[in-house]
């Protein structure tokens, strides 16, 4: 998925079983162990960990008899795309505890990291939708009447979902099977086709959603900060549905911003601009931590619902009442039949 975590592992790993010391283009790498170690253990655990979370919150938003506000149609997809995200996990994991062997065939070689991109594209879309629900709520609230409807929210992430895929598409043409020594790997498969997938990445998967996202929230902040100095008050499902987006929107700054400011120095080193031997084995350790950083979003998000959405957290207690009455009913409906059965049978 990014040059960081394919191309580079790909040619370290046909020649890190020949010691702890690699030799790339004239530049001594130290040991590289770590990443056929420490990563597929990190990675197996938060995909473990995420699909539990992000089940778990779909089922609370899908299951509760109440129909979703606009903002938790978006977050409902957006746990949707940090589920498709973690569920390809275990590919990767076993692909780095196999030295970045591929042992899963072609379909999904392109599968695994087609799915991986459209998280990237998808989750940041649905953000911008997000931040854009909350700038017209706090400071149009007149809009639910014409633009905020839950009919328009659905469309929307519908087109989110058909973007993802579209420009995943050059991953999915370029992604092929290929033969480095005696093991085969899942790499790029033209040069120029990656390079356009990367800058595509750069820009329609981040600066540019970046921008509006940016502006929304210092209009939300903003638009906050006057109402409180006004000594106006918030509807309570508006402030806590705000509260909610911009935690979920500081995770996932957070957990992305590095990943893609690494991308710019690491097309650098690619196109033999930065050449340095220190340069290129930080571009590595650094590439490692921030692309694992950025996937550890997809478990950070439906853990800011369960602690700081006081919306979720009222859902699942409603689901949660609603389950639990019905399992009591039941009981006590399967006891009196038993209590009259048995009457009967006397």
């Amino acid at each position: 998925m990014a040059l960081f975590t394919t191309s580079i592992p790909t040619k370290l790993t046909s020649l890190a079983r020949d010691g702890d010391k690699t030799n790339i283009h004239n530049c001594s790498y130290g040991s590289v162990n770590w990443t056929y170690t420490f990563v597929p253990a990190y990675v197996m655990s938060i995909s473990m960990l995420g699909i539990a979370l992000n089940i778990f919150v779909l089922m609370v938003f899908i299951l509760h008899k109440k129909p979703c506000t606009v903002a938790e149609i978006y977050l409902t997809n957006l746990a949707a795309a940090d589920l498709v995200l973690v569920s390809f996990l275990p590919f990767w994991a076993v692909s780095a505890w196999n030295e970045y062997k591929w042992i899963f065939g072609r379909a999904l070689c392109k599968m695994v990291n087609v799915g991986i991109l459209m998280n990237v594209y998808c989750s940041i879309y649905f953000l911008v939708l997000v931040s854009i629900d909350r700038y017209l709520a706090l400071v149009h609230p007149m809009s639910h009447l014409t633009i905020r409807r839950a009919k328009f929210a659905k469309i929307g992430c519908v087109l989110v979902w058909i973007l993802g895929f579209l420009l995943s598409i050059p991953k999915l043409i370029n992604r092929e099977l290929a033969l480095h020594g005696n093991m085969t790997t899942c790499s790029e498969n033209d040069t120029t086709i990656f390079l356009v997938n990367e800058l595509m990445i750069s820009v329609f998967g981040f600066f540019i959603p970046i921008l509006i996202i940016t502006g929304s929230t210092f209009k939300i902040l903003k638009t906050l900060k006057g109402r409180f100095w006004e000594g106006a008050n918030l509807k309570k499902t508006d402030h806590k549905a705000t509260i909610l987006v911009l935690a979920v929107l500081l995770a996932f700054l957070i957990c992305w911003v590095p990943y893609h400011l690494l991308k710019i120095p690491a097309l650098l080193s690619y196109v033999g601009i930065l050449t340095g031997c220190s340069s290129k084995k930080n571009l590595y350790i650094c590439g490692q931590i921030f692309t694992y950083l950025g996937f550890f979003n997809s478990v950070l998000s439906p853990i800011l619902y369960v602690f700081v959405g006081k919306n979720f957290q009222k859902k699942f207690k409603e689901l949660f009442g609603q389950w639990y009455h019905n399992r009591s009913a039941t009981i006590s409906l399967n006891s009196t039949s038993t209590k009259l059965s048995r009457s009967i049978k006397l």
